[in-house]
């Protein structure tokens, strides 16, 4: 059965009108990939790169405005942003799953021609594991080369995390957060504090007059939560498909993403469960 949609009031004629593919520059996108190789995987490795690429800018969008929000005393809407970015990550889970589907041999026979090049290289990774709380000044070094990269992440430095703003949050809310948390140089990584522990502790053991803080820590969590499981992942699917080889931007390999696997983001939040 064939079918015209024109009668039902469906535009066809895009001569002078914006379509789909304008609007989503599609041609752009679609003419992004360059492989380097004959290899027939390469393809799925440039894509699957570039897709999480495009994840991780929205997860950043939603998370600079989550922490915006939070500095305004906007709770509410931050959380519905937070479980956005949550679910972004579930996406950036689920794409292991494809390239999962790559095997040793068929990696290897592109793999030379990435280079140095690695994933660890990902300035927008780096933003955003500034922008939550991981602050790893040394992990700006292979950006050196790009000025513009460099003072975004000086920026990002130099601003309150994610979890900085929460802290702030729960202050304002009369919760005893400690004053050198709260005047802490948030440039600095953040590090594991009793006291932030027993302010948690009081949120979770009456969530009913702390609903607010409450709900925050738990969309804190379940971004933690997804977020540790994407590392996981990547551990996997690394040591699937290459071993324990040093990386090509000339990492350890596996050894260093397992490392990576022990980075808390909120540890108050996870340390909090086995006092209560």
């Amino acid at each position: 059965m064939t079918y015209d949609p024109t009668p039902d009031g469906a535009e066809m004629n895009f001569r002078e009108k914006m379509s789909y593919g304008d609007y989503l520059q599609i041609d752009r996108i679609l003419t992004a990939q360059a492989p380097l190789s004959s290899a027939h995987d390469e393809m799925l490795f440039i894509i699957q790169h570039q897709t999480s690429e495009l994840w991780m800018k929205l997860a950043l969008y939603e998370l600079s405005a989550a922490r915006r929000a939070i500095a305004a005393d906007r709770t509410a809407e931050a959380s519905k942003m937070l479980a956005r970015v949550a679910r972004i990550f579930e996406q950036l889970n689920s794409a292991w799953d494809v390239l999962r589907t790559m095997t040793p041999s068929e990696y290897t026979a592109f793999r030379d021609d990435l280079g140095q090049s690695s994933g660890f290289q990902s300035w927008q990774y780096r933003l955003i594991e500034y922008a939550v709380g991981n602050r790893n000044a040394a992990m700006q070094k292979p950006h050196a080369h790009r000025p513009d990269l460099m003072e975004k992440l000086a920026d990002e430095l130099a601003r309150p995390s994610l979890y900085d703003e929460a802290l702030r949050r729960l202050a304002r809310l009369g919760l005893a957060v400690p004053e050198a948390v709260l005047a802490r140089d948030v440039s600095q990584p953040w590090t594991l504090n009793e006291d932030v522990i027993a302010v948690w502790a009081e949120v979770y053991r009456d969530p009913s007059a702390h609903w607010e803080a409450y709900e925050m820590a738990e969309k804190l969590v379940d971004f933690e939560d997804y977020f540790r499981r994407w590392r996981f992942n990547h551990v996997t699917t690394v040591e699937r498909v290459i071993g324990f080889k040093r990386g090509t931007g000339g990492t350890a390999g596996i050894s260093y993403l397992r490392r990576m696997l022990e980075v808390e983001l909120f540890p108050e939040l996870w340390r909090v469960r086995t006092v209560l």
